[in-house]
């Protein structure tokens, strides 16, 4: 089956939509929530669990699959989806997400807050530098084993080509809130360079190897908080065309200002084709992804659900708590009440606390599930409420409630 989507409905007023994804290894009915299974694995779940949960998709991370287990073996395997037993499409970003973290030594964690800072040089306390960046690509330093790596935008596509995932994305320059704005035009310069030769050698590559599944390839949005870069960068990749292709969806990436995050969304969304995906890049926070459906992304990824998770926080329509808690301790009701989740359906808050508080393996499992059933049906509500023509009174019943009892002291950070 070859890639392709379809429109379904559209919110009124509004950038958002539902529809359908079509790869070779099935459907994805947006908007939908996609887990993160960086190495080829969702943290401390079986593959079964995750399409327990509703999932129909998860995205994988080149940079990591590259240093293990390595693109050849997954290609001799038969490609990401059987190397890890899962029977539904994969996508796999660039590796462009280790330019910025790497690069700047924050490791996973982006600053979506756009504040006084604003240095080209910024680099975390204690941390070095593991990528450089030039016009040509990204030098790597592995933190596995300090050994040198380069990827380029060819180097990229022919990663991803052999890890086999369904949708992958165009190599990106990633940039912090925090550059100036001179570097973020540079740096945009750069990525539509990028996309360009991403577009040649998917071309080139997609007709030697004409024998595997057709890949989609998405090209990759930035221009941090500016208006009239999001805008050009989205004019400069929808029209974009190399070697007799264009792109098949887009990747909405970059470190993004949280307090404007739908604003933002809108700007892209009002200048791509209506009649390709697009995907929001790090999003899973209840209210952002209100923001990115609203505001017209159809698919989202984040580690957030299932980072949380390792640390007790999860999630419930009153907000998010930290099962680990001593109020806990002797509450025998399920996470949520409402949810049907395995976790919910067989476990105890109390039991959940032991594990934890025990530091026993199965309590991450468990909490794990729960978040990931929690926010993939969220989206998949949001999808029924789109095709129903009540999104917006679903968006304001669930904030208003999710939002109105204060567990900050209780969460996690993110």
């Amino acid at each position: 089956m070859a890639f392709s989507f379809e429109l379904k409905k559209s919110i009124p007023g509004f950038q958002g939509r539902s529809g359908e994804i079509n790869t070779p290894h099935g459907k994805i009915k947006t908007p939908a929530f996609i887990p993160v299974g960086t190495k080829a694995t969702v943290k401390s779940v079986l593959p079964d669990s995750v399409a327990d949960v509703g999932a129909q998709a998860v995205l994988s991370n080149a940079y990591h699959l590259y240093l293990q287990p390595g693109p050849d073996l997954l290609d001799d395997a038969g490609g990401l989806s059987k190397f890890m037993n899962w029977d539904k499409p994969t996508f796999t970003d660039s590796g462009g997400f280790q330019v910025m973290s790497l690069g700047v030594g924050f490791k996973k964690v982006i600053d979506m807050n756009s504040g006084s800072l604003n240095s080209d040089d910024l680099i975390a306390e204690k941390r070095e530098r593991l990528a450089h960046v030039d016009d040509e690509g990204v030098t790597f330093k592995s933190h596995l084993d300090g050994s040198l790596h380069r990827f380029t935008p060819e180097i990229s596509m022919q990663v991803q080509h052999k890890i086999g995932a369904d949708i992958m994305f165009a190599f990106d320059e990633l940039t912090t809130l925090h550059n100036t704005r001179k570097y973020q035009e540079r740096s945009l310069e750069r990525t539509r360079l990028w996309a360009l030769r991403c577009l040649d050698e998917h071309k080139r590559l997609t007709d030697e190897r004409a024998s595997k599944p057709y890949q989609a390839l998405f090209g990759v949005l930035q221009g941090a908080q500016y208006e009239d870069l999001r805008r050009k960068a989205a004019k400069d990749l929808g029209a974009m065309e190399s070697s007799g292709i264009s792109f098949d969806g887009f990747g909405m990436g970059g470190a993004l200002d949280k307090s404007i995050l739908g604003t933002i969304v809108r700007w892209m969304a009002e200048e791509l084709p209506v009649n390709k995906p697009r995907h929001l890049l790090g999003i899973g926070e209840p209210a952002d992804l209100f923001a990115g459906v609203e505001n017209g992304a159809d698919t989202f990824d984040c580690v957030a659900p299932t980072r949380e998770a390792r640390t007790s926080a999860v999630y419930s329509p009153d907000g998010r708590f930290n099962v680990s808690n001593g109020s806990y301790r002797k509450d025998f009701s399920p996470v949520d009440k409402d949810c049907a989740c395995y976790t919910c359906t067989n476990y105890s808050r109390a039991y959940l606390n032991h594990l934890f508080r025990a530091k026993e393996i199965l309590g991450p499992t468990l909490a794990t599930i729960h978040n990931l059933h929690f926010i993939v049906n969220l989206v998949e509500r949001m999808r029924l409420s789109i095709e129903n023509g009540d999104f917006q009174e679903f968006k304001k019943d669930f904030l208003g409630r999710y939002q109105a009892r204060s567990v900050s002291t209780e969460a996690s950070p993110t």
